[in-house]
């Protein structure tokens, strides 16, 4: 399934083009061919595990704690502590602060490591894996069985027990690198700006949005303009997408999006709502550059999900700040009406192409440069070339991320190595540190370990799991608190305090790598991605453009030349009813002008779009957008070094008094 090739693009038969196959296609409902596991739907590349949905049915599938807990009533300190983690109420936490808040209840350090082990299977804890760790806080503190059969019992009968925790020293006992929040579920939208960032006249679109009726597409045209003012890129508009969760009967459940922005409040809506949208924008503004939607999959799992989430956030975000489709009327209701479908009820919608609606003035068509074509033509000869190496560039990102967080949280090992990319898409070539002959010291220390030849079978990866590390230490200051030689030991009482001064410093570093894993996650890697989502949607212009440019101008001129000899022929033989066929004639003959009138109409306005694409829109964000992203990494790629290096020289400073005899 992983590998079988896409079926042809619905653009009619294969043209020269040089693009191949496009993501643009004309029913994104249709059935994905991405396999599960984790894979970005975009990039055809493994991603790095996301965080659990908590109100999503597949979560339960994967933990299996649903079937533990119930429907039993949870105790109110199960949702407090819980709270007190999960700060930006994402449903989900990470082990680290999980250790945390069982380290409140005077457990020993062996039981709690016992416990995370039983729960934490994945990089992240789920509500529920959290609430289970609880009960079973509550058996051991009760010198119960501490399993999780016994937590189900006691579920089954409504009866959880409720376990003795401190959450009020969890604040002193947290970490020391607050710049890296703790919980990061998606980018915040930034606050709107009352000035258009866009600062170059364009198309306007029809007068207010209609709250009943027909969506027009806009009026009247008029681009002319050189660029964007400075700092354009710090006045973007941000739109913020999370799950809400299931919806609807067992027969015909469905998942529900929540929508924020600054215009309104959230939104619910619907992946087939943003099939809606995203029709209607391709069909009126088809020579404009328009990404594609993430693809719909029967039985989706979390990480496609979460995937198909972000793919979503970077469509919106992507037309909200584009200069021309940011001003549809039918995306100011998508943004706003609180019920999409009640709308749609009321209101019918234009797909009317936005041509037919608008036209260029003199200013404008003349500011089209006579290389156009040439212009063009470079753009396309390295458009194919870009996208295989952006899409590197984000399989590459993803790998490194993937270690990054690897090195706090444990992620599921894998024995088989699956092959990253489809050759049906890009036709990415194998690509790695070495051959596939060479030891796995070199192939694991490479950041290329991730992309290895897809038949080779290597064994699990060790992992520096520095959250189970903390336990461990912990366990060892536990059992060595008490010396054969008595309680007076002054050796074995400093090498305890050293050692718990260690363990305190790896559960602070473990919690600034996955701070930092996870702020790459939604920010650098998402910035990555957005450059390939470009590249891939100026394609997919290009192939609309091939498809849907022509026109019947040739046609129509011989046709006329006809009718016109026709009509010449007719008023020289002066016979009866001549007039008549003469008015008939000349009909024709007008309605065929006036079909190439606009059909040229149609031409200059084409290539105005084009010209309006590449010069505003492509050439602006493919280059602004990285630099700001590459700085963005580089300076906090500096702080958390810097960090991290602080965090080791307090430890080296509080170790100097250990002693050796």
């Amino acid at each position: 399934m992983f590998n079988t090739p896409r079926s042809r693009p619905n653009y009619g038969q294969s043209s020269n083009n040089n693009f191949g196959g496009s993501f643009m296609v004309d029913n994104p409902l249709s059935n994905s061919i991405y396999d599960s596991d984790g894979l970005d739907p975009w990039s055809a590349a493994p991603s790095p595990a996301p965080p659990p949905l908590p109100s999503v049915s597949t979560t339960s599938g994967s933990s299996g704690f649903s079937s533990v807990i119930a429907d039993a009533t949870v105790p109110a300190v199960y949702n407090e502590a819980f709270a007190a983690v999960d700060t930006a109420n994402t449903g989900e936490t990470s082990v680290n602060a999980l250790s945390r808040v069982l380290g409140t209840s005077g457990l020993p350090a062996s039981t709690i490591d016992r416990i995370v082990s039983l729960v934490s299977s994945r990089p992240r804890v789920s509500r529920l894996e959290f609430f289970v760790a609880l009960a079973l806080v509550a058996l051991a503190q009760s010198r119960g069985d501490l399993s999780v059969e016994m937590v189900a019992a006691l579920a089954q009968d409504n009866a959880l027990p409720v376990p003795q925790l401190d959450l009020s020293s969890l604040a002193a006992g947290g970490s020391g690198f607050g710049q890296y929040p703790s919980e990061i579920r998606a980018p915040v939208p930034t606050r709107a700006y009352s000035d258009d960032p866009w600062s170059v006249p364009k198309f306007p679109s029809a007068p207010g949005v209609p709250t009943n009726g027909s969506l027009a597409a806009g009026v009247t045209s008029s681009i002319s303009g050189t660029g964007l003012p400075s700092n354009w890129w710090r006045k973007q508009e941000s739109i913020t997408v999370n799950v809400l969760g299931q919806q609807g009967f067992i027969l015909n459940r469905y998942l529900v999006y929540e929508v924020s922005t600054d215009r309104a409040p959230p939104v619910p809506r619907r992946y087939s709502e943003f099939v809606i949208l995203w029709d209607c924008l391709v069909k009126r503004y088809p020579f404009r550059i328009l990404p594609s939607l993430p693809p719909k999959r029967l039985g989706p799992d979390e990480s496609f999900i979460e995937q198909r989430r972000r793919g979503l956030a970077r469509f919106l975000n992507f037309i909200i700040n584009h200069p021309i489709i940011k001003e549809d009327g039918l995306l100011a209701v998508f943004l706003t009406e609180p019920s999409f479908e009640s709308w749609r009820k009321t209101s019918s919608i234009s797909y009317e192409e936005e041509s037919a609606s608008k036209r260029v003035d003199q200013v404008e068509e003349m500011s089209i440069p006579r290389d156009l074509e040439d212009k063009l033509a470079i753009v396309r000869s390295k458009i194919s070339s870009l996208i295989e190496q952006w899409q590197k560039i984000c399989i590459l990102a993803e790998r490194m991320i993937k270690r990054r967080e690897a090195a706090a949280v444990r992620l599921p090992p894998a024995t088989t190595v699956r092959r990253p990319f489809m050759p049906a898409h890009f036709g990415l070539p194998y690509f790695s540190s070495s051959d596939d002959v060479a030891d796995d010291a070199s192939m694991t220390s490479s950041v290329f370990s991730g992309l290895i030849h897809p038949r080779r079978v290597v064994a699990p990866e060790p992992q520096a799991d520095t959250a189970r590390l903390t336990n461990a230490l912990k366990v060892v200051v536990e059992v060595n608190s008490k010396c054969w030689r008595g309680d007076d030991c002054e050796l074995c009482s400093g090498v305890n305090q050293g050692m718990s001064t260690v363990a305190s410093h790896t559960q602070q570093h473990g919690d600034t790598l996955e701070h930092r894993a996870r702020t790459l996650l939604y920010s650098t890697l998402e910035a990555l991605k957005g450059q390939r989502d470009l590249h891939i949607a100026t394609r997919d212009m290009f192939i609309r453009h091939d498809r849907l440019s022509g026109d019947l101008v040739d046609k129509l001129k011989k046709r006329v030349e006809t009718n016109s000899l026709k009509l010449e022929g007719v008023k020289a033989a002066g016979r009866e009813h001549s007039q008549e066929e003469a008015e008939k004639l000349t009909g024709l003959i007008e309605r065929d002008q006036a079909a190439i009138a606009s059909a040229l109409n149609r031409r200059v306005f084409i290539r105005a779009c084009l010209w309006h694409e590449l010069r505003v829109v492509l050439h602006n964000r493919e280059n602004t957008l990285i630099t700001e992203a590459v700085k963005t990494f580089a300076r906090e790629e500096r702080d958390f070094s810097e960090g991290v290096t602080a965090n080791w020289a307090r430890l080296a400073d509080a170790l100097e008094p250990m002693p050796y005899e």
